[in-house]
């Protein structure tokens, strides 16, 4: 074997693998690279060690991702993420020469054998919290694994991503996070693409000691406004982004409105033309849907779709000599069909396909805008326009940064943030029910939706100021390192353990009830050197509760640095939430006649608030039955329904009214036997349930 078969071995072994696996499993082939959640502010995402979050890479989850609000289930409204690194004139170890070399990440391209990861960490200010519910650990939904603990970082969390590519470019990726209550919804992105020649991952192999010319960086973006209206809002298509709206800022195609002179690209959940029932911009939620996402109760009109989402240009450097901002950049803005030919099947050994990308990735400020196209009297509040412009998957927003010229060893610096904001879950529910009850018109009701607009335009202007100071913007207190919350007979009991900081002025507790993602409401606040407090406020047993507590800080201290208002500062409530519920706890019966079944009739007719148990539809519930017992449910004619296994011991155990195969039961006379596990006694009760 020749020594260039011998240099180039490796990188091939690992660019055929790559191209099996696109070939092979196209979509959710990423789940073999490490990932990590960002989840200490109100956004979530999750982020990939191969450089960028792909279609499908980490679940098999069309929308997954880039949550927000994230306390609320089914937010995520990103479908699909593409990173590519395009070089002109590229010669390669074998001698191969290409007009136009490009590497993929995504869309539909799990970027094996093009980038090859080299680090990826987890740095936090300070250890993650811990929070136990009855004395069991509350993971997150989003749980990150902490690698490195630095008290010196300015964000509350970054993640250090570095790999090589075929191109020999090394691209660092660095995404901050700020759990500053104000800055708490945008991520910030640090690339830097640095000429190291290094081809893969391998240390041994020749590098490339050549400059690199016509270099670009290109991003896609296809957002879907958002999971928890796919299904009632044209049954699937509005998953993918058909119906999502693309529009832009700073791009010269025209000229924008005052305060808004940033470089930015967002989108909305647009007009979906099939769906004609009523007007759908912000999602209004009038049924539920049939796969859970929308339970049954919440059909008052609630806007499930009111968030805006986007990218906005903090940074880039004008050229590897030169690193002052260059507002120019990016250079290419512009939209592409989701399901475009170029968003598939990409390989760093094609030329002719290579070519096409590049001269996309290079293509300048398409005009008109996609929104502009879609609807040309910019009346967005009264859509005629069909967003797909005819595609089969809708459109997704792109951007892309250069060209730049860059010699061995030299680097250049791009930085973004991504966000995302929208009017409150109470607003939201507010102008639903009026626009469902005909109390107001669509355009009054989009009226509402488009103010999301100006709070994005908000995020926007705080992640610019936050870069400009620094990283410098006002700090709140540090939240508890361990937060215990545990269910009593007659109360709640609420403790935390914390470090000495000056900083600190009080705490505040709040708590929701019945379930996790719904209002949370102050119900206590007690003084910095408080370590524990006793919810015993309106309890109700059977009910589900669930907590988080804050740092409260001097308000002195906040001097307003990047837009932050001024006032105290708290820690942020995603370190301390609890993401299991606790209920009031109940001694075990003394005897088997002391058992009841509540509520007996079960009638989902029934006051919830007075007569059944709240957010808790179809809760019912066993009291005073022996701490370890066997609950089994009978129809009237003795078909066993479903068994419960008591072992708490405790006196509480409930039941959802469903069988044993997650069906709803039906109307009708059951029977319960309650086994005693400790001497073998049985109580037999009937009870009725009405539907």
């Amino acid at each position: 074997m020749n020594s260039h078969m011998k240099k180039f071995r490796p990188w091939l072994a690992a660019a055929l693998l790559g191209l099996l696996l696109c070939g092979a499993f196209p979509r959710g082939a990423q789940a073999q690279f490490r990932t990590q959640w960002m989840a200490v502010g109100s956004l979530h995402n999750w982020y990939s060690e191969i450089g960028c979050e792909i279609e499908e890479g980490l679940q098999r989850v069309q929308q997954f991702g880039l949550r927000w609000p994230a306390i609320y289930d089914f937010q995520d409204m990103q479908a699909a993420k593409g990173l590519w690194i395009g070089v002109a004139n590229f010669t390669d170890e074998t001698g191969t020469t290409y007009p136009h070399k490009v590497v993929h990440v995504g869309p539909r391209v799990s970027g094996a054998g093009e980038f090859f990861p080299q680090e990826f960490k987890m740095v936090s200010r300070y250890s993650p919290p811990e929070v136990y519910v009855e004395g069991a650990l509350s993971v997150p939904e989003a749980p990150a694994d902490n690698d490195e603990v630095d008290p010196n970082l300015k964000a509350d969390r970054m993640i250090v991503n570095v790999t090589n590519t075929q191109t020999g470019i090394t691209m660092t990726r660095k995404i901050m996070q700020f759990s500053q209550q104000y800055h708490d919804n945008y991520m910030i992105y640090e690339y830097t693409l640095t000429n190291t020649g290094n081809t893969d991952g391998d240390a041994e192999i020749e590098l490339l000691n050549k400059t690199l010319e016509g270099v670009y960086i290109f991003f896609q973006y296809r957002y879907a406004v958002c999971r928890e209206t796919r299904y009632v809002i044209g049954q699937n298509p509005t998953g993918w982004g058909i119906n999502t709206m693309n529009d832009t800022r700073g791009d010269g195609v025209k000229a924008d409105p005052p305060g808004e002179n940033f470089r930015a690209q967002f989108s909305w959940h647009g007009k979906y033309p099939p769906f004609t029932n009523y007007d759908n911009l912000g999602g209004p939620i009038f049924t539920p849907d049939l796969q859970g996402f929308v339970a049954p109760n919440d059909t008052v009109g609630r806007l499930g779709a009111a968030q805006f989402v986007g990218v906005v240009t903090l940074h880039a450097d004008k050229s590897a000599t030169d690193e002052s901002d260059d507002p120019g950049q990016p250079s290419t803005t512009t939209y592409i069909g989701s399901d475009d030919a170029l968003t598939s099947g990409n390989s760093p050994f094609n030329p002719v396909k290579m070519t096409l990308e590049y001269e996309f990735m290079a293509k300048g400020h398409t005009s008109p805008r996609h929104a502009d196209r879609v609807e040309p009297s910019g009346n967005f509040l009264e859509p005629t326009g069909d967003p797909s412009l005819g595609t089969t998957g809708g459109l997704s927003s792109a951007n892309g940064y250069g060209p730049y010229t860059l010699g061995p060893g030299e680097s250049v610096r791009i930085v973004m943030a991504e966000g995302a904001a929208g009017i409150s879950r109470e607003r939201a529910i507010e102008a639903g029910r009026q626009f469902k009850n005909r109390q107001i018109t669509a355009r009054q009701k989009n009226e509402v939706v488009f103010t999301s607009r100006d709070s994005l335009f908000q995020t926007f202007r705080r992640a610019i100021a936050n870069f400009k100071s620094g990283y410098n913007i006002p700090q709140p207190p540090q939240p508890p390192s361990v937060f215990y919350v545990d269910g009593k007979a007659d109360r709640v009991q609420l403790a935390w353990e914390i470090e000495n900081d000056p900083s600190l002025r009080s705490f505040r507790i709040y708590r929701a009830t019945g379930r996790r993602d719904s209002t949370y409401t102050l119900i206590g606040e007690v003084d910095a050197g408080a370590r524990s407090f006793d919810d015993a406020q309106n309890l109700q047993r059977g009910v589900n509760y669930y907590y988080y507590l804050v740092s409260m800080g001097d308000a002195a201290q906040n001097n307003g640095g990047g837009q932050t208002p001024a006032g105290a500062l708290s820690s942020s409530r995603y370190y301390s939430q609890t993401y299991v519920p606790t209920t009031l706890k109940r001694p075990p019966g003394e005897t088997l006649s002391q058992i009841r079944v509540v509520p007996n009739p079960f009638s989902l007719a029934a006051d919830q608030d007075r007569l059944r148990f709240p957010d808790e539809r179809d809760r019912i519930a066993f009291f005073d039955i022996p701490g370890q017992c066997t609950i089994q449910i009978f129809t009237e004619s003795g078909e066993l329904v479903n068994t419960i296994e008591h072992t708490d011991g405790t006196g509480d155990a409930y039941w959802d009214a469903v069988t044993s195969s997650n069906q709803i039961v039906v109307s009708g006379i059951y029977i319960t036997v309650i086994t005693d596990q400790s001497n073998g006694q049985r109580h037999i009760a009937k009870f009725v349930v009405v539907r």
